[in-house]
């Protein structure tokens, strides 16, 4: 009797471990919610030429555009806009970068198209950017190549305005490698669609904004993956990270290191 119990006993420690071995496990495929945390924060970071890096980027060329245009003075020496835009037209740039840093190596192309549109005081009111994009990251926890599109509304151009204010729509589209777990690859699609995006104008610094993203993709052995999310940005480099019917995490925006809240 006394043997029988003992064995009842392992039995169901045996379950619960089971039951609680990885609770960040998807239990469609061998991609881990920690591991789609990870490209959602390689999908946001500045040092992986995400979300973030492109809200830089429309806000240094809004602040050109904002200081040649409306003589606002900003600090700022990456203001891109050396000349007067007029109304209704759009220009063209492109970004490459090339840099390691943060225990990041990035590699990539930005071509961006600008759209001054201004309020009936002929005076700029806000910018349609558009974007495309390609290149490859390599990091601690993740690497990947990829390409993108993007298209977002910065308002807040006119003097009386405090800050930016960016609503748009980021994509992209690659290969991943995980280098943690069961160190998962495959392919993936991004989509993360950003509300009311709030940049200091003196900075760049997002103050406020909120996001929803999805990713989707097919891992090891051809098993397909799908989770989605919301984003809270804090207003102190980082963001928060709720996958839907999963874990938190706080995202820091600069380096891309995530945890687990």
């Amino acid at each position: 009797m006394k043997n029988l119990k003992l064995s009842l006993i392992a039995l169901l420690m045996l379950g619960a471990f089971s039951c609680t071995k990885d609770n960040s496990a998807s239990t469609s495929s061998s991609v881990t919610t920690d591991q789609a945390a990870d490209i959602a924060a390689s999908s946001l970071a500045e040092n992986s030429n995400g979300f973030a890096s492109v809200t830089d980027d429309v806000a240094v060329n809004a602040q050109g555009i904002a200081s040649v245009n409306s003589g606002l003075t900003v600090n700022s020496t990456q203001a891109t806009a050396s000349v007067h835009q007029a109304c209704g037209t759009t220009v063209t740039d492109s970004v490459t970068r090339n840099v390691t840093a943060d225990s990041v190596t990035i590699n990539y192309f930005f071509k961006y198209a600008h759209t001054l549109n201004c309020n009936v005081n002929n005076q700029p009111d806000n910018i349609i950017d558009t974007l495309t994009y390609n290149g490859s990251f390599d990091g601690p926890r993740l690497s990947s190549t990829n390409s993108g599109t993007g298209k977002a509304k910065i308002a807040g151009l006119t003097t009386a305005a405090t800050n930016f204010v960016i609503n748009g729509e980021f994509k992209r589209d690659g290969s991943f490698q995980s280098k943690v777990g069961n160190k998962a690859s495959g392919s993936s699609h991004i989509d993360i669609v950003g509300t009311n995006i709030t940049l200091s104008k003196m900075d760049r610094k997002i103050i406020s904004g909120t996001a929803t993203i999805t990713i989707t993709g097919t891992g090891p052995k051809g098993n397909s993956f799908s989770y989605t999310g919301t984003i809270t940005f804090n207003g102190d480099n980082t963001a928060t990270l709720k996958i839907t019917g999963g874990s938190s995490y706080t995202i820091n925006l600069l380096t891309g290191w995530r945890a687990r809240v």
